[in-house]
């Protein structure tokens, strides 16, 4: 059973889900599913008799060797690092078929909290919870005991516990965030206390390339003044959008007619418990 074209259209979804949430990059998601067809493709085995799980087999290796080498770079970021926005109508655009990408598991602090598991804990949470293989699927893919795989699935869930309390209601998070823009622009202290958590947290994820925090920053009193910050230095022509970010509300900052950052949020409980301001240029899109 050989690969064809008509696998590819099918399953790049699948597979680019994967790795996205893998690695947390469009670019380096995009580049695994691409070198995973590839070899695929090379491949004449009798043997195959379930694709999707031989694919995302091969795309799994992929990342986890890719993760030996992404872990280093990662600890040396400069400052907090956050995943790299997805934007969907940029996403759409390029390929329709890419709508059916599953959206649980996909929110940014989802994500960045996908960052505390090892590369085993990531691998065996995600082809179990988000594309829903067997354990015994699992363990083949991954050459490890099923009763291992149990384990390591068990361990990954109770450290990604507390994220699973996010709210992913769409309408409901976007109301929530047109609120806090209101009171922003109203200077409205009473109303932005109401909306975030005492004690938010937020990161600033500039990667070094332009000036942004080093450090978390926490407290509501801390985090206000630093969005503050940002807006009045703001030059006049800057405007923001509200667009679907990774299938959930954020803010779009332009300033100089092109993308300056986007601002995505951990919403639990009807209050802004993280707020996520990518900055870096490298992992902004085009406007």
């Amino acid at each position: 059973m050989q690969i064809t074209k008509e696998d590819y259209q099918l399953f790049k979804p699948l597979l680019f889900s994967l790795g996205y949430r893998m690695l947390g990059s469009v670019a380096e998601a995009e580049d695994m599913v691409q070198e995973t067809f590839l070899k695929a493709y090379q491949v004449s085995d009798e043997n195959i008799k379930n694709k999707k799980a031989y694919l995302c087999k091969i795309l799994t290796n992929l990342c986890l060797d890719f993760f030996k080498s992404a872990r280093y770079k990662r600890e040396q970021y400069v400052g907090p690092w956050n995943p790299e926005p997805l934007l969907l109508e940029k996403l759409h655009a390029l390929d329709p078929s890419e709508m059916v990408i599953q959206k649980e598991g996909l929110s940014i602090a989802y994500l960045r909290m996908m960052e505390h598991l090892t590369a085993d804990e990531r691998v065996v949470l995600l082809l179990r919870e988000v594309l829903c293989f067997s354990y015994s699927e699992i363990a083949i893919m991954i050459e490890k005991r099923e009763e291992n795989c149990r384990k390591i699935f068990s361990r990954a869930k109770q450290k990604i516990a507390d994220v699973e309390d996010e709210s992913l209601n769409y309408e409901k998070n976007k109301a929530i965030i047109n609120r806090f823009i209101e009171a922003f622009q109203m200077q409205n202290t009473e109303t932005l206390l109401e909306l975030i958590s005492n004690n938010v947290t937020l990161y600033s994820d500039g990667g070094g390339k332009v000036n942004a925090a080093i450090r978390p920053i926490v407290s509501a009193a801390n985090v206000m003044a630093f969005i503050y910050g940002i807006i009045k230095k703001a030059p006049v022509d800057s405007y923001f959008e509200i667009k679907s970010i990774n299938y959930q509300p954020a803010i779009v900052i332009y300033m100089y007619g092109k993308f300056h950052s986007v601002l995505s949020f951990y919403i639990r409980n009807e209050k802004l418990t993280e707020i996520y301001i990518t900055i870096n240029p490298e992992k902004l899109p085009i406007s």
